[in-house]
């Protein structure tokens, strides 16, 4: 299913083809796919370098693992998690390497790698649905995760499903047509609230 943005400019169209389905098949996905979009995450831009991104991986491939991962998702996000091939947990260092200080952008960088991952993804026909409905306390003690990381968030990676093949709760969200604020509320300039004249 192909569900692109409508932009009011031209952007790049991995950009308007990437969504966030509901919906997955329980096609695996292939290794050598997987190690490219972790690749893709590892290049992607990092205050200092610090790269403070890592990722913990579950595929159904083992069970055990994948139900594993799967309990530290919220309720919610388990009921249609759980047909997808990969899941991942998005976790942060939150101080630098270098002197210890706290990174005051530590998570802004784990997003910027999970976006890198996420159009590596959509280049090659798969779709991420990142989350924020976690249980990251349950997940900092099933996976040992040290002090001074934060578990933040978790993707589900495959193919998006056939909407049909879902419930009717799931399926009305995927066939939702995709929406976005206008540039005019987020790009500003002079002062706050007042649309930049780059937009006009």
């Amino acid at each position: 299913m192909l569900k692109e943005a409508s932009p009011d400019y031209v952007i790049h169209e991995l950009l308007a083809k990437r969504w966030s389905p509901y919906g997955f098949q329980s096609r695996s996905v292939a290794a050598d796919d997987l190690r490219s979009l972790f690749e893709a995450a590892r290049w992607s831009a990092s205050s200092f370098n610090e790269q403070p991104w890592r990722f913990i991986v579950a595929t159904q491939a083992d069970a055990a693992e994948f139900e594993k991962m799967l309990s530290c998702l919220a309720e919610p996000n388990q009921v249609w998690a759980k047909v997808a091939p990969v899941l991942a947990l998005g976790v942060a260092k939150l101080d630098f390497s270098q002197n210890g200080k706290p990174n005051r952008v530590a998570i802004y960088d784990l997003g910027a790698a999970a976006c890198s991952l996420t159009f590596e993804a959509t280049a090659r026909g798969l779709m991420v649905h990142q989350m924020a409905g976690i249980l990251p306390d349950k997940a900092r003690e099933l996976y040992q995760v040290p002090e001074g990381f934060d578990v933040i968030t978790a993707l589900a990676i495959g193919y998006a499903a056939d909407p049909e093949s879902l419930s009717d709760r799931l399926k009305e969200r995927d066939q939702k047509p995709r929406q976005r604020k206008p540039l005019s509320e987020f790009v500003f300039d002079g002062e706050w609230g007042t649309a930049s004249a780059v937009i006009s």
